[in-house]
């Protein structure tokens, strides 16, 4: 950018911080975006004086054309905590970005008093502060996507967590309800969860009960068979139940080989046979 218009931009934010200030809250305020349920004027006004104070430590610099530069580090380090705060509050993309172009028309307001009649300044100045502020505004959104993956993704991890618990039925007899889609992820972390279960209660005999897994492939199979041979070297032998006529076919079809894994058509069937390895049974009173 040209010292001319660097300074423009600088001796405005530097010169007239309240009254800025004051102008762009009207802006924000009157904006659709705004949202009354997720922020209040004190915090949005709060958020604004940092900002115009980083804007106007960083516009002292020849550098507006970097914003990735060490004269931005404050400036970056301000918009790293606003794009990731909103993300969290539930604030949109465009809502965050919306923060920081709001600011354009009060600043365009103030270059066209100060250049006057001089057309080809206040162009200049207009075009730099354009480029500027779109690089701010976009930054803030990388941040605030950023963190909204980051979410997801440990919303995810906890959602795989839960759907596969591995429960305690008797002593000495553990069972894993799978429910949905089986993959290689949730594969690694149903093997895990089993483990972890067997070292603590020393079981003996873990049933992986199928009944909620939608569609069975040799993919599925293969999952299946990698999670028995995993409980096998722990020392627990796997029972598989749940096995519907339609997964049985389609097993069969497939030519998969389950080996001497034992399989059941229910839960309680493979719970009776559960019973039995371990030597105990139920009985009626």
């Amino acid at each position: 950018m040209q010292s001319n218009g660097t300074s423009k931009l600088a001796e405005i934010v530097r010169n007239e911080p309240r009254e800025l200030l004051t102008d762009w809250m009207e802006q924000q305020c009157a904006a659709d975006t705004l949202r009354h349920d997720l922020m209040n004027e004190r915090e949005l006004r709060e958020q604004s004086q940092q900002f115009l104070r980083a804007l106007s430590e960083a516009a002292q610099h020849d550098t507006l054309t970097d914003i990735r530069g060490p004269a931005w580090a404050a400036m970056r380090e301000l918009l790293e905590h606003i794009g990731s705060s909103r993300a969290t509050q539930g604030f949109t993309a465009s809502e965050t970005a919306t923060f920081v172009f709001s600011l354009k028309q009060p600043l365009f307001a103030r270059l066209r008093r100060v250049h006057g009649r001089d057309a080809d300044g206040l162009a200049e100045d207009i075009w730099q502060t354009t480029v500027l502020l779109d690089a701010l505004g976009l930054y803030s959104t990388e941040v605030y996507q950023k963190t909204r993956e980051a979410t997801i993704a440990r919303q995810q991890e906890e959602l795989l967590e839960l759907s596969t618990p591995v429960v305690k039925l008797w002593d000495g007899v553990l069972a894993l309800p799978l429910i949905g889609t089986l993959d290689s992820a949730r594969t690694q972390t149903v093997m895990e969860n089993l483990l972890q279960r067997i070292v603590e209660t020393g079981a003996a005999i873990a049933i992986i009960d199928i009944t909620g897994v939608p569609l069975v492939d040799t993919l599925v199979a293969q999952h299946l068979l990698k999670t028995v041979a995993a409980a096998r070297l722990m020392g627990a032998e796997c029972i598989i139940s749940g096995i519907r006529p339609q997964i049985a076919q389609t097993i069969v079809h497939l030519g998969v080989e389950l080996g001497d894994v034992t399989t059941k058509a229910t839960l309680a069937d493979a719970f009776a046979v559960a019973l039995q390895r371990t030597g105990q049974r139920l009985q009626k009173i």
